[in-house]
């Protein structure tokens, strides 16, 4: 028999575990091995969660983008001789612009089962509170990086507006936000709506929908805020 793999959610920041689902709590309280992204941080937010087991006593796997494919059979081996693991992302729900994607596809190679638990997602947060089509979406994770490109990029993306109103969502790393944000009001038709999403579920959550032409007015501070930035048509 297989154990089963129940992937956990993370905040999003700060310490307010009340939004953390009964599910995840009753899991934690049963699983002694985990695969994370950051050990350190991981004890933390298992203590902070109240697990009853004494964190030494718990063993991590440590996951992140640098590992590719090389340790993920090794990683898995607990749940091929029927002990059951869970899979903590860093921040949001695990395998959603996450290395843990890698572990949920191994798993299913091996049939074992999965169990995906409720939480919090910044990618459907912002998508949620931003009064864009949530009906057809795309998820692009990082654009890309040459400047000349990602612009090339947007260009490209608000063309996809124009003919189906899908709305496009993004990200990019903290330090970075700010030049992405100058770069879109730059590269894009002053009438699109560009929804900014920073902090999400944080104190200093800022989450504001305007068209391009507004956002010139009205510059934000996003310098090393976790921002999603989504474009599309106002609703």
């Amino acid at each position: 028999m297989k154990g089963n793999l129940y992937l956990i959610p993370n905040l999003l920041g700060g310490d307010d575990t009340s939004i953390v689902s009964k599910n995840v709590l009753e899991s934690i309280q049963k699983i002694k091995h985990y695969i994370v992204e950051n050990e350190r941080d991981a004890r933390r937010y298992l203590i902070k969660l109240g697990i009853k087991t004494a964190i030494d006593d718990l063993t991590f796997f440590v996951l992140d983008k640098h590992d590719k494919r090389k340790n993920i059979s090794e990683f898995i081996k607990p749940l091929t001789s029927g002990t059951d693991m869970g899979l903590i992302s860093d921040a949001g729900c695990p395998a959603v612009a996450d290395p843990g994607a890698l572990i949920v596809a191994e798993a299913h190679k091996k049939s074992i089962p999965i169990f995906p638990l409720v939480g919090p997602s910044s990618i459907l947060l912002a998508l949620m509170a931003s009064g864009l089509n949530g009906q057809q979406f795309t998820f692009l994770g990082y654009l890309p990086i040459e400047q000349a490109e990602k612009s090339k990029k947007i260009k490209e993306l608000e063309r996809q507006i124009a003919k189906d109103g899908t709305t496009q969502i993004f990200i990019e790393t903290p330090y970075r936000n700010d030049k992405l944000f100058d770069l879109i009001v730059r590269s894009c038709n002053k009438h699109t709506s560009l929804c900014i999403a920073c902090d999400i579920s944080l104190e200093t959550q800022f989450i504001k929908t305007k068209t391009i032409e507004a956002w010139k007015k009205n510059k934000p501070n996003l310098h090393k805020r976790p921002t999603v930035f989504l474009l599309g048509r106002t609703l």
